[in-house]
């Protein structure tokens, strides 16, 4: 056919087998992926690899978070199967070993890590990734990360990434960890296992060095999926028999996901199910069953509550309790996020600051879920270990002191106060609480006591620390006070 037209009745078929109907993305969508892909071609190697390596500077150069970025790449080029699964495996790798992979990048190098161009360094740390922790045959490996660096950089450049990646790929994993382990217990394992030295230190404090290796080693596990089966809607076993999951150990309301798209299963879909990890279950549990002084009147608030998981347990269980939960959030959209999880519960959403909320006092019951340092959920975003400062944490805790004040203020004498974080820190976790209970005269009580079953491991004290090594949950803290005034 002349002129550059085509029979209408006769289509081109799609590249990915989809024709024009059945694609629905918007043209905007559309045009966004073709972008994409064409990003991806000029790295000149296969999709999985370009997508990893997008992501991987993503990350670095714009902040992004590494699992929101490679979905949205997924998406957009329409991966699936194995080359979403390589995909995924080599970006989270690299992301997480980084620290690890740095120090073998630069023994390596003639020059130091801070002279090497980022967009070099990313296709290196790639390429180190799948010579020491894949079976990726190591010319694949070398091969394909050369040709990254050399879409974008000089043959000069080139030939140094070629250097330094086939002197990685002329020893084993073992060897270059053994080679380049700092001294000292703490480094040694900080080092092997991928996390910044402080951070190593700081679990260590809790932990004692005799758990420390098997703590670091589980922030490397993918973690399991956990429903919340909602009360009053649906039991654990219900939705294990229908999604084909098992009951959890310590929840009552806790399912573990083998696999699969959790946003798939019905019970979820329709608002009777939600992924809620076990700990956060068990901490919005631990308030409602804690003992007060006199009767429980029915008001309850979450001052810290967005995105809502907590807050939609709790109003779960206000109804079956008849009871009310205030949800306060600082943040517009994380309010618009509360909202929709508490749909169709006795939970009302208040846009405020919870240090100083316009809301009067007299609560039964107030949860404290305080912004932290997320030292408890590395495993679920493996760039953020190397993001987060130590020094960050004076900030936090400075935060989390007036939020628990203000929750001491706004409970009623005999009420409780459950404050708790997504770290093991002691600064964040066991230091505010000694505070508030030198500075206000709040009682601790033994939150021990209100998990549903006796769980080893928990800690020392009063309070309770929850571990991925141990529990499976990521590593959470609470602990209860009573206000005694």
């Amino acid at each position: 056919m002349s002129g550059g037209f085509r029979s209408r009745s006769r289509r081109s078929p799609r590249r990915d087998g989809r024709s024009e109907a059945q694609d629905r993305r918007s043209p905007a969508q559309r045009t966004q992926a073709v972008r994409a892909e064409k990003r991806g071609r000029a790295l000149g190697v296969d999709k999985a690899r370009a997508v990893a390596y997008e992501v991987i500077r993503a990350v670095h150069a714009e902040d992004a978070y590494g699992n929101i970025a490679l979905s949205s790449l997924l998406r957009d080029r329409r991966m699936h199967g194995r080359d979403a699964a390589f995909a995924t495996e080599i970006t989270y790798g690299t992301l997480r070993t980084e620290g690890t992979l740095d120090r073998i990048i630069e023994h390596c190098s003639s020059r130091p890590l801070r002279d090497i161009d980022p967009l070099v360094l990313d296709a290196l740390r790639l390429g180190a990734y799948q010579l020491l922790y894949t079976k990726v045959d190591a010319h694949a490996a070398v091969d394909t990360s050369v040709t990254i660096v050399g879409s974008m950089a000089s043959q000069r450049v080139r030939g140094f990434a070629n250097a330094i990646l086939r002197e990685i790929s002329r020893h084993p994993r073992e060897w270059w960890l053994d080679t380049l382990c700092p001294a000292g217990e703490i480094d040694a394992l900080a080092f092997r296992y991928h996390h910044p030295r402080w951070i190593a230190d700081s679990f260590s404090r809790v932990l004692g060095l005799g758990d420390l290796e098997a703590a670091l080693e589980a922030d490397s596990q993918r973690p399991t999926v956990h429903l919340a089966a909602r009360p009053g809607e649906i039991t654990a076993e219900e939705l294990a028999l229908s999604c084909g999951g098992e009951v959890g150990r310590y929840s009552p309301y806790a399912v573990y996901l083998p696999g699969g798209a959790p946003g798939d299963i019905p019970a979820v879909k329709e608002g009777m199910a939600a992924v809620q990890d076990e700990g956060s279950q068990l901490i919005a549990r631990a308030l409602v069953e804690a003992p007060l002084e006199g009767d429980d009147g029915g008001r309850w608030l979450d001052l810290c509550a967005g995105p809502g998981g907590k807050a939609a347990l709790m109003g779960a269980l206000a109804r079956i309790e008849q009871a009310h939960v205030d949800a306060v959030e600082v943040s517009e959209h994380r309010s618009t996020l509360i909202r929709h999880a508490v749909t169709g519960l006795p939970v009302t959403v208040h846009t405020m600051d919870g240090r100083h909320p316009d809301l009067p006092g007299g609560y039964d019951r107030v949860l404290v879920d305080a912004p932290c340092s997320g030292l408890g959920s590395l495993r679920r975003r493996p760039e953020a270990r190397w993001r987060k400062k130590e020094s960050d944490i004076a900030e936090l805790t400075a935060l989390q002191w007036e939020l628990l004040s203000s929750a001491l203020r706004l409970v009623r004498p005999g009420g409780v106060v459950v404050y708790s974080t997504c770290s093991p820190d002691l600064r964040e976790t066991r230091d505010i609480v000694d505070r508030a209970v030198a500075e206000t005269g709040a009682t601790e009580l033994n939150a021990q006591e209100l998990l549903p079953v006796a769980m080893p491991g928990v800690g020392d004290h009063l309070s309770v620390t929850l571990w991925p090594h141990r529990h499976g949950t990521d590593a959470m803290f609470f602990a209860a006070l009573r206000r005694t005034d």
